[in-house]
């Protein structure tokens, strides 16, 4: 399994393929078409991911001490983003997550390609992970 930094610079890797911004908004809404199906007992309010322009839905799930979660978002972009954390972070114990360096995101280059209000849905959607990667202590 890759590591959480190898995952990153292969989204890094990809999205360097596209010199055009649209090319690179066409590769997060086929990120978002790529997600897994959302069980629809969790979209309610206690999963939603607040900081976010659309609605975002991040649920965690422990499982043989690796977190992962279900995600979704109304509108494609923003599920094309939580669909590549997820990826990012996902099938990983709380205590790798934790110790992560979240500043390594900053090499997707996604401040020159989102609108502002766009990077606070990504900078919630991390922090979500984050909490919960802390609430769980293993």
């Amino acid at each position: 399994m890759k590591t959480i930094e190898e995952k990153i610079n292969y989204y890094k890797d990809a999205l360097d393929l596209f010199d055009d911004g649209m090319d690179k908004y066409k590769f997060l809404i086929d990120q978002a078409k790529n997600a897994k199906k959302f069980p629809e007992e969790y979209r309610n309010d206690s999963f939603k991911v607040s900081g976010c322009q659309a609605q975002v839905w991040l649920v965690p799930k422990l499982n043989k001490n690796k977190l992962s979660f279900y995600y979704d978002s109304d509108a494609f972009i923003s599920k094309g983003m939580v669909t590549i954390l997820c990826d990012i972070y996902s099938d990983r114990s709380p205590s790798e997550i934790r110790s992560s360096d979240f500043n390594l995101l900053n090499i997707l280059e996604l401040n020159t390609l989102l609108t502002p209000g766009r990077r606070n849905g990504v900078y919630s959607m991390l922090e979500k992970i984050k909490e919960y990667a802390n609430s769980y202590s293993i």
